[in-house]
Parts: C-alpha cells; structure tokens; sequence
C-alpha cells in the first residue's frame, strides 16, 4: 500500500538528508514542471489540474525530454510513434505536442514507447502521487537495499559460515584475486558464446 507524499518524504530525508530530493532530476523523472515539484517538496500543494491537463503535459514533456537526450528531429519521434502506435502522422504531432488527449489504448502505447514505469498512472496520478511514486523507489534502495551477492553465493551453495572477509583471513588484494579468478572463469573468451 502506498503511503503519503509527506511520510515517504519525512523517512528519505531521515536516510539520505537533501542528496535525492533534486527538483530538476526529479521534475525530469515525472515529467513535471519543476516549480510544481518544488511545492510539493515544501510540503504544499500545487495548482488543481485536470487529468486531461496532466497527461497532455506529460507527453509533452517526455517529447521535449526525448528529443534532447536522443537529437532527433522531431519529424523522426513523429514517424516512429506512428509507426508504433499505427495513427497519423498529423494525430501523432498533436499528441506529443500536448494539443489531443490521448484515448486509454494510445495511452498504453505512449507508455511503453517511453519506457515509463507505472504504464498509464505515469500520466495520469495526480503530481503527489506522481512524485512520491518515484520518491518511494529511491527509499527502498535505503530500506531494502540489495542482498551481499557474495551472501547469496554462500546461501546458494550451502555454505553456513566463512570468514574470508574479516579477521584478517584474506587480505583485500587476495580477495581482489580470487574473486577476479572467479569472474574469469565465468566469462566468455574471444570467440566462445556467453554461458
């Protein structure tokens, strides 16, 4: 179950103080201006918008994004959402301009042809629910971070204990050693298909 904008904030602060709560990265990663990203961040609220509003701005802004990071023509994203989606190449530049609202399955489309996470909600969640989505994923880095693989190595073999890496057992340039000996063996050699 999600929790509020305001508590995802409160315990990503507790974790990494500022260092996640960049506007600008995150006003990108919601495809949000960035002042509203910043009023939600001072714990207040922006002003009301439709969910027409918010996904034609949405798609404007992931447009914008696109053609920046890629440099491309916009001619090109045109032609390539039409053919991804199979509309006009007219309908197409009205949608990415954000001048047409799209319908539930181009919704669908556009959200897989940016490769966003949340499929449709992505344009569609208000701008708390939009930015505490993202918010929520930095956190679990902090609250669920990555199991140890050497951790998982050992679970998956069976191996209860070892103590290679404390107590001076191994020193850190043998560990170094062994555990590139062990990335070597696995890795394919010129010419040979990966295993």
């Amino acid at each position: 179950m999600e929790q509020p904008l305001a508590e995802t904030l409160r315990r990503l602060k507790a974790h990494s103080g500022e260092q996640d709560l960049n506007s600008r990265q995150l006003a990108a990663e919601t495809a949000m201006p960035e002042d509203v990203v910043e009023t939600l961040l001072r714990g207040e609220e922006p002003p009301a918008t439709t969910v027409e509003e918010r996904v034609c701005a949405r798609i404007a802004a992931l447009r914008s994004a696109h053609l920046d990071t890629t440099g491309k023509k916009p001619s090109d994203l045109v032609s390539e959402v039409h053919a991804a989606l199979d509309i006009s190449k007219e309908w197409v530049r009205k949608l990415l301009n954000g001048q047409k609202v799209p319908n539930v399955a181009l919704l669908h489309g556009l959200a897989d042809f940016f490769k966003v996470e949340g499929g449709e909600a992505f344009f569609t969640a208000p701008p708390a629910d939009a930015l505490n989505r993202v918010l929520e994923g930095r956190l679990a880095k902090y609250e669920t971070p990555a199991p140890d693989p050497v951790q998982a190595l050992m679970e998956r073999y069976g191996v209860v204990a070892t103590d290679l890496r404390s107590h001076g057992a191994l020193t850190p340039e043998q560990l170094e050693t062994l555990l590139a000996g062990v990335i070597k063996s696995v890795m394919p050699t010129e010419g040979e298909p990966p295993r």
